[in-house]
């Protein structure tokens, strides 16, 4: 595999991670010096400048809540830092590779804040929020790149460094997208960034983007292209939020379950109990030869036959039918006197 090979290879790889440990790194402890603001900020229109914003003037920054824009105050240090060349960035990767060099580690950080602002700035038509978030999942990506990176192969460290970058801000958006992550396998995350732009390309060729078509293109089941498109159009919604403004009734009560609600569940426990107890009264009722019958042939799991009760009391088994009978006659007559909707209760049951 070639150096560039290698490099395209570490972006699906590290996308796919829940995380990577960074504690206890050389990388770190540099680069949380490196982002440190100074006491003093210097002149904004020193630093690099974004899309559509322009610098506050005096007297919008005196009326201003906060004096200075932490975007611009963050582009206003990094700005300090010089920009490398390529021996030096072999030579500062050798020592931080070799020797574990925190200075090293510091100065390859630093002269590459700006690659990060570069590369979150394409992200952020995408995102459309606070850019300082992808700033900072990319200057996490930054401190991977220069512990990983290996000055032996003969590879720029800011391309091996940008693959890191935009590893790290892509499973940022991913996460953060939507309450519920929309990314968890490799063929959502491909989903995410290439449904839409597929889409496009094929309504400007003049073809329906259909689900099968989509699939084809893209090398996923057509399910994967219906959920995602789904996920990526809806928002996500509340279940005890209610159906409208002037409504008590929640959107979870029109949700279906195959389980029982806690009402139910609770509701039978407290069933269950009274009948356990109202049976141990109704024992005290029967003759010996009645709580035998009972036990072996009403309340077993397993009841045995009437022919052998018959004969361990010497009588027929007709006469055992009786018997059963009777005493089931007796017990429902017991629980109609002692539970005023027992009849409710054996209808639902299903109970004779």
């Amino acid at each position: 595999m070639t150096a560039p090979q290698e490099e395209q290879a570490l972006l699906s790889s590290t996308a796919s991670k829940e995380g990577l440990p960074f504690e206890e790194s050389v990388v770190e402890t540099a680069a949380s010096e490196a982002v440190r603001p100074a006491p003093e900020p210097d002149s904004v229109s020193s630093s690099p400048t974004l899309p559509n914003k322009a610098a506050s003037s005096s007297e919008d920054s005196e009326k201003a809540l906060v004096k200075f824009d932490p975007l611009q105050r963050y582009l206003s240090e990094i700005s300090k830092y010089r920009l490398l060349t390529r021996e030096e960035e072999r030579e500062l990767g050798i020592r931080v590779k070799e020797y574990a060099d925190k200075e090293a580690a510091y100065a390859l950080v630093t002269a590459n804040l700006r690659l990060v602002v570069k590369i979150a700035l394409e992200f952020q038509r995408v995102w459309m929020q606070n850019l300082l978030d992808l700033i900072q999942e990319g200057n996490i990506g930054l401190m991977q790149a220069v512990k990983k990176f290996d000055p032996y192969k003969n590879v720029k460290f800011s391309y091996y460094a940008s693959f890191w970058i935009k590893a790290y801000i892509l499973k940022f958006i991913m996460d953060n997208w939507r309450l519920v992550k929309i990314g968890t396998t490799q063929g959502q995350r491909k989903l995410f960034f290439k449904l839409k732009k597929e889409k496009h390309r094929l309504i400007e060729q003049g073809f329906d983007p259909k689900p099968k078509l989509l699939s084809e293109r893209l090398g996923v089941s057509e399910r994967e292209v219906v959920d995602m498109d789904q996920r990526l159009d809806g928002w996500d919604v509340s279940l005890d939020a209610p159906v409208k403004n002037d409504s008590d009734t929640e959107r979870i009560e029109f949700v279906s379950t195959q389980t029982e609600s806690v009402e139910d569940q609770v509701s039978k426990k407290e069933i269950e109990l009274l009948l356990h107890n109202k049976i141990n009264e109704f024992r005290k009722r029967m003759t010996p030869r009645e709580i035998e019958i009972f036990e072996l042939r009403i309340f077993s799991d397993n009841p045995v036959t009437l022919q052998e009760i018959g004969d361990r009391y010497g009588i027929s088994r007709e006469r055992v039918r009786q018997i059963e009978k009777n005493i089931i006659r007796k017990m429902r007559e017991f629980f109609k006197n002692e539970l005023p909707d027992f009849a409710s209760y054996s209808e639902d049951s299903g109970t004779e």
